[in-house]
């Protein structure tokens, strides 16, 4: 099963050709998308990790890695759509997003809840994450056992005013990602949230169609967010990683010699990946401080205490099982 197609840039694949490459001699060629840039450790981790398969399977195995998800109109929402119809082969999204397809997976950005990313590291390892898996093979997904890359936790900026306690947010225009999570926790803190693509938002903060974003620290770096942004709280509101995704039926297409393979190194390069960012995120706050980011922390007690409709809202949405599994790992939400 030979898969060769090239992108072409400015639009989705609008036309599938061979790829002239030395990927001619490998059995399976593969596109593997993610939204970070090109010199995040996600991109980095990715490129390793595929050339780690393509050497171990004798080069049968050749992938191309696209960051900024290629620069395909729609960007995250439509490459999830290109995965499950089986355009994309492989990619990697947050649970937010994700939830569009496999409503669960909103279970990631519950608020408040992952206090530290080593917490939503093991429970997306454990019994959370394989409920998960189970519920992306029903939509046409296939997860990997140990396929949480890791994005970290969530802060606030804003242009307008630092937030130091909730009433700050109150008709504060907020970029968030696609996903009812977002909107929901942010409306219950009194602000306005504005869905737009992460590869949009400089441009919104730039021209003032939002006041404020929220994500970790290195997405602030990598998209150069400090030109456009003064104020930084470390409200660390929810843990965000990248869930790394093969198209189903692409899946179990394969050998299991070769899926074999892919897991075992896969899992080997999302924890070091793991790390790298841990490592990322922690030496930012200076860097950016260096920046002209003026810091500030906040007693998280007073954001939570908003959160009791959004735990009712979404603990009926997600269910009781998936909801009982989470608060095995982090304790009693709301109630």
């Amino acid at each position: 099963m030979k898969r060769r197609r090239v992108l072409i840039r400015g639009g989705a694949f609008a036309s599938i050709a061979p790829v002239v490459r030395s990927t001619l001699a490998a059995d399976y060629t593969f596109r593997q998308f993610h939204n970070q840039a090109a010199s995040s450790p996600l991109h980095r981790r990715l490129v390793e990790m595929w050339a780690a398969i393509s050497a171990e399977t004798g080069g049968r195995v050749a992938t191309e890695v696209f960051a900024e998800n290629a620069g395909i109109p729609g960007s995250d929402p439509a490459a999830l759509k290109m995965l499950i119809s089986g355009e994309l082969d492989f990619f990697t999204l947050m649970g937010g997003i994700l939830g569009q397809a496999v409503p669960v997976a909103e279970v990631q950005q519950v608020p408040f809840a992952f206090r530290t990313a080593a917490e939503a590291h093991a429970a997306m390892d454990g019994a959370l994450g394989a409920y998960l898996r189970e519920e992306m093979a029903a939509k046409g997904i296939h997860g990997f056992p140990v396929g949480a890359f890791d994005n970290g936790m969530r802060q606030t900026s804003s242009t307008r005013r630092p937030i130091a306690v909730p009433k700050d947010f109150e008709d504060l225009r907020i970029r968030v990602p696609a996903g009812q999570m977002f909107a929901d926790t942010f409306r219950a803190l009194g602000a306005v949230p504005v869905t737009i693509n992460v590869n949009g938002i400089y441009q919104a903060l730039k021209g003032g169609q939002v006041d404020a974003q929220e994500n970790p620290l290195a997405v602030n770096e990598v998209f150069k967010l400090y030109e456009v942004q003064k104020h930084l709280a470390l409200t660390n509101h929810m843990w965000s990683g990248f869930n790394l995704m093969a198209n189903g039926a692409l899946w179990r297409g394969l050998p299991p010699d070769i899926q074999a393979v892919i897991e075992r190194i896969a899992a080997r390069f999302v924890r070091a990946q793991r790390d790298d960012q841990e490592g990322f995120n922690a030496g930012l706050r200076a860097t950016l401080a260096e920046r002209g980011m003026m810091f500030n922390d906040v007693d998280q007690n007073a954001f939570r205490a908003r959160m009791a409709p959004v735990y009712a809202t979404w603990r009926q949405r997600l269910g009781g099982k998936c909801w009982d599994m989470l608060e095995d790992h982090v304790g009693r939400l709301g109630r």
